[in-house]
């Protein structure tokens, strides 16, 4: 175990293609392969330590859906409206004609983040949600 201090050599394996892959778009970053891989730790870290954390999380809910589908936004609306003492604030764009974007931003346990998304992702017409979370703290 070390104090917090110097650096630490690793080997790792993974596949040709995915190095390939990292190192060209890091390369288009203007990083090196160290500080990337960083990056990504301490990213990882973040994301996951929250799931496994019993204090608050700060995260965003990025939800694209289907305008056109009936009752949608209604429900959308209404979930949030169950789960409106997490909810900080809600940005919502027209993407295309029929295409919408709503950005929640939240704060509380990660558990019940979770099924606040999920619940959202379960409705006919989202095309995709994605939720960022950070561990804030006790």
């Amino acid at each position: 175990m070390h104090e917090g201090r110097g650096v630490s050599r690793i080997s790792i394996s993974l596949p040709s293609e995915l190095l390939e892959e990292f190192d060209g778009f890091i390369s288009f970053l203007n990083m090196d392969r160290s500080k990337a891989v960083q990056v990504a730790m301490r990213n990882f870290l973040t994301e996951y330590k929250a799931f496994s954390s019993s204090g608050d999380s700060a995260g965003v809910i990025s939800i694209i859906y289907d305008h056109d589908v009936k009752g949608l936004e209604e429900s959308i609306t209404d979930i949030q409206h169950e789960y409106n003492d997490m909810v900080i604030a809600t940005v919502h764009a027209h993407l295309t004609r029929s295409d919408c974007m709503e950005v929640v931003i939240v704060k509380g346990k990660a558990e019940r983040i979770k099924e606040f998304s999920e619940k959202l992702m379960s409705n006919r017409g989202v095309k995709q949600l994605k939720l960022t979370l950070s561990y804030i703290g006790p």
